[in-house]
């Protein structure tokens, strides 16, 4: 994909009704690195993965993706190249595991629409990555929450898409499945496949982000390495709680901590 960036927003702006709920948002995103949306409730975080992902169209500013507009791509040549995974997905119908995950392969599909003994591969490697064997041949609608949510970043991970976006993908994991996780986007990324998240995990942000995007109200706090963003200063700003960051000799990365402010007892006062 080159060394300029991949994706650029300039001056885009999203309202919910009334509300804007993006504002003014210039931002680059490049190959090889994996990027952190970040912020309270409310910040636009999922908003601006959508904008990117084409599921919704900017009220001002514009996108572009390799250069051009990101509207001018038609939506299969789009699932070539962004993979998205949403916050959360119901399976109405019984589909094995499996036959979830083979979804993810439907954009690089020939006219008959058969998967190649390489789509097969893709999809038992994915399977395999993500700890799912076991169940490939169960129906998904009897998965816990846990597992369903492995099965949607599995057919995202096999759409092998350059560009991957996933909205609060550790959620519904839990602590070990979460690190599989992040780890294999950081090797993801490595491997020069973009990758942007929504989270609110900054522990797992800080051992395996390039860079972090906080956000408030639809604003752009900073954005860059995870050395300079997360700063107590930052932090306290965006999230309005008093907050340290140090470096942890366990993890190898940055470990953040919150706390309230004091509050004088009024009554007695």
């Amino acid at each position: 994909m080159g060394n300029g960036p991949v994706i650029s927003a300039k001056n885009v702006s999203f309202s919910h009704g009334p509300r804007r709920v993006v504002k003014d948002l210039t931002l680059d995103f490049f190959p090889a690195r994996h990027y952190v949306l970040a912020g309270p409730n409310g910040a636009g975080k999922s908003t601006v993965l959508d904008l990117i992902a084409n599921l919704r169209e900017p009220q001002s500013g514009e996108i572009n993706l390799l250069g051009q507009p990101l509207k001018a791509y038609r939506p299969p040549e789009l699932a070539k190249i962004i993979a998205l995974a949403p916050q959360s997905s119901n399976f109405n119908f019984a589909f094995t595991v499996r036959e979830v995950v083979r979804l993810g392969r439907k954009p690089h599909l020939g006219p008959f629409g058969r998967l190649s003994d390489l789509d097969h591969q893709i999809v038992e490697e994915v399977i395999a990555q993500l700890h799912l064997s076991h169940l490939a041949n169960k129906s998904v609608t009897g998965l816990s929450g846990g597992e369903a949510q492995r099965v949607v970043l599995a057919r995202t991970l096999a759409q092998n898409t350059p560009i991957v976006l996933l909205d609060e993908p550790t959620g519904n994991l839990d602590v070990a499945q979460a690190l599989d996780f992040m780890e294999t986007l950081r090797l993801l990324s490595e491997k020069g496949t973009l990758v942007v998240t929504v989270s609110h995990d900054l522990s797992l942000a800080a051992t395996y982000a390039h860079e972090i995007i906080f956000l408030s109200d639809g604003n752009l706090v900073a954005a860059g390495p995870r050395e300079s963003t997360l700063t107590p200063e930052l932090l306290t700003k965006v999230f309005e709680a008093e907050a340290a960051v140090r470096k942890d000799d366990f993890t190898g990365g940055l470990t953040v901590s919150f706390r309230r402010p004091k509050r004088s007892d009024a009554a007695g006062s």
